[in-house]
């Protein structure tokens, strides 16, 4: 299968991977070809990109980060608690946030136990979501690549459980904003973004409420928009005033807002979002758990068609674990002319070769 823009599929076109609704559903199935309507209807709920059969690429399997069993569940509980927890009086809402933490904390334990197993690289594009409540996806895949980087970092278990809940639970503080200006699909004004930024304060009131919620996963909650360069907010912290959960919390936040499909801007791919990371690694983010991050993911995912510095063109089929930027890619043209029988280059063993340029048209 081939990784392309949805906007350069052509009616006829196979798809590859499913793509599900918000709650698991199946909205479009493999193996269906796809029609002007489909193709329209995805465009419209912002999926940027999609992956195809082809014949080039029938034999790359594109495997997703979790099972599909536990996906499913570790977004129901994500939205079971979140609707509860809005819906409830205020009184009852620590009483069911310790009700539910039982629920939370397996899910956790799961997550950190498939990623531990897995031995690809960390990506996320195969999992194609349309949904409504960009939230519930965002904090299961905030979830996942911070508990990608911890892990990376050999962490203790300890820590890795504490860095789930609280990047599961750092975006609390949005169902108690107007949801009307959460899902606003142009830009905020500066009024709109300022009641935006409470999220922080308001997640944290919740979340140090519940005497049995350790304090720090309520200072991830608050601290996950802070930079090290005080540049953030909500008080401007910087350096070691930070939290390391937060510090760690903030880098997957922005990758998977960066690389997530929203109706309102295209997403980037890995390389990109890895790219914005990495400007921000001295002044913004710590250069250690960026470098984990970059060991982690998938910089390249299978299925995407590359540029190589010699003038060659493939596309990616396997990952090297460690060195997420140096995949084995399928040689399919040398100077422009398509090559009679395809190859593959080790990009890890090719030191020389080096990835100039990535093409989804």
């Amino acid at each position: 299968m081939r990784l392309i823009s949805t906007k350069s599929a052509k009616p006829g076109t196979i798809l590859a991977q499913t793509i599900y609704n918000d709650n698991g559903q199946v909205l479009i199935k493999k193996g269906l070809l796809l029609t002007e309507k489909m193709l329209n209807r995805l465009l419209n709920q912002g999926i940027t990109y999609i992956y195809i059969e082809d014949d080039l690429t029938g034999d790359i399997k594109i495997e997703s980060a979790l099972s599909e069993k536990l996906r499913k569940e570790a977004t129901h509980a994500i939205k079971d608690i979140f609707f509860e927890i809005k819906n409830t009086g205020l009184y009852d809402r620590s009483y069911l946030l310790e009700k539910k933490g039982n629920q939370l904390t397996s899910v956790i334990e799961r997550i950190i136990n498939e990623i531990v197993e897995n031995e690809e690289s960390l990506s996320l594009l195969a999992d194609i979501f349309v949904t409504d409540d960009y939230i519930f996806q965002h904090s299961l895949n905030v979830t996942i690549y911070s508990l990608a980087i911890g892990t990376e970092m050999q962490l203790s278990h300890k820590e890795l459980s504490e860095i789930g809940l609280g990047a599961m639970l750092h975006d609390i503080g949005k169902i108690f904003l107007d949801q009307e200006i959460l899902k606003k699909p142009n830009k905020l004004s500066d009024e709109e973004f300022e009641i935006v930024k409470s999220h922080t304060q308001l997640g944290f009131d919740f979340l140090r409420k519940n005497t049995n919620t350790p304090l720090v996963i309520a200072h991830c909650a608050y601290q996950h928009h802070e930079r090290l360069d005080g540049s953030g907010y909500p008080r401007g912290l910087a350096g070691n005033a930070i939290h390391k959960y937060a510090k760690l919390i903030s880098i997957a936040d922005v990758f998977d807002a960066v690389t997530s499909n929203r109706v309102y801007r295209d997403a980037m791919l890995p390389h990109e979002g890895l790219e914005i990371l990495y400007a921000g690694a001295v002044n913004l983010f710590e250069k250690e758990m960026v470098q984990a991050f970059k060991k982690s993911v998938a910089v390249y995912p299978k299925g995407l068609t590359v540029g190589l510095s010699d003038n060659r063109e493939g596309i990616v089929v396997r990952q090297n674990k460690g060195l997420c930027d140096r995949p084995v890619i399928r040689i399919i043209s040398e100077n422009n002319n398509m090559v009679t029988e395809p190859y593959e280059c080790d990009l890890s063993k090719a030191v020389n070769v080096m990835i100039t340029s990535c093409h989804i048209d």
